[in-house]
């Protein structure tokens, strides 16, 4: 009799092993990688459109850049800490390490997305200065925005021409969707200098405080644990933390280290095998009743009720 494989600890997805996460099985349209054999893949590239995608992927971690080109319909997603909401005409970016969410999709949302590992462009652009080149893909400028029709349209047009080069094995495929990816960076590039978004944007202490705080968060939850911590990077005093982040956000920062954490459980309880006990103790609980405490102050169920209304029993 087979054995089953034990899932890893952590849900830290590569490329290769990722389809079976945000695809249903057989259904979509033949576009792009959705019904492609995997022997006709591209190394370290991804193309779908929206048709065929899971009613919701997440909270994950994964190894490699999304870029998400929302044409029609709305969807809400979450990185970190932060909320956002795409509607029509919205370009979103994610890059690896960041713990990833996205649910509540219309059902008039149409749209395409494109993986890509760090090395991908590397004969065209080095993965270190891809930040430096596309400033939305870095931790510090905004991961999602809006763009004309125009620009849409010349995104999507590329996004139709990468599908051609996937499904066809013609020569110089790879360096083609090289420079077709490398072209909608561009598009974006240049949609996000129109708009100025690249200018340092005059806030109040308190908001700009809380966003940093928020951003370090997603980034440290699973070693950095205390409100202490933080305003030690921070170089703030935990009471002046707290009463900002609450004035911001409505929540204290106690809540929002809490809440990354809960992500974290959620995305070991839904893409692991391991046991509650198992992930309580991943988590660092002191004991399984501790971490049951914790999730069901977090969620209003037990660990292994969430378990069950996602995965079944």
């Amino acid at each position: 009799m087979a054995t089953k494989t034990k899932k890893a600890d952590i849900p830290r997805y590569e490329l290769r092993d990722f389809r079976h996460v945000h695809r249903v099985p057989g259904e979509g349209v033949d576009f792009g990688c959705n019904l492609l054999d995997r022997s006709r893949f591209v190394t370290g590239f991804e193309l779908y459109s929206r048709s065929g995608l899971v009613e919701s992927v997440g909270p994950l971690r994964s190894a490699f850049y999304r870029i998400s080109v929302t044409v029609s319909g709305e969807l809400d997603m979450q990185i970190g800490l932060e909320h956002y909401r795409h509607r029509p005409r919205t370009l979103a970016f994610t890059f690896p390490e960041q713990i990833f969410f996205k649910n509540n999709i219309s059902a008039d949302a149409s749209g395409y997305y494109i993986l890509f590992q760090e090395g991908f462009l590397d004969e065209l652009l080095p993965a270190a200065r891809l930040p430096e080149e596309f400033p939305f893909l870095s931790r510090t400028s905004p991961p999602l925005f809006q763009v004309s029709e125009e620009e849409l349209a010349a995104i999507v047009a590329l996004c139709l021409k990468m599908d051609e080069e996937i499904r066809q094995d013609r020569p110089g495929r790879v360096r083609a969707l090289q420079l077709y990816l490398y072209l909608v960076l561009l598009e974006a590039k240049r949609s996000y200098l129109r708009q100025e978004l690249d200018k340092p944007v005059s806030v109040a202490a308190g908001p700009a405080l809380a966003g940093r705080f928020q951003k370090l968060v997603g980034t440290h939850f699973l070693t950095t644990r205390t409100v202490a911590g933080y305003a030690a990077l921070l170089a703030v005093s935990p009471n002046h933390l707290n009463k900002v982040v609450k004035e911001v956000t409505g929540k204290t920062a106690s809540e929002s280290i809490s809440e990354m954490l809960v992500q974290e459980a959620k995305s070991l309880l839904r893409y692991t095998d391991n046991s509650v006990a198992e992930i309580a103790y991943t988590l660092e609980f002191s004991d399984p009743a501790s971490f049951n405490r914790f999730f069901k102050a977090g969620t209003g169920e037990t660990p292994l009720a969430w378990r069950n209304r996602y995965v079944g029993a």
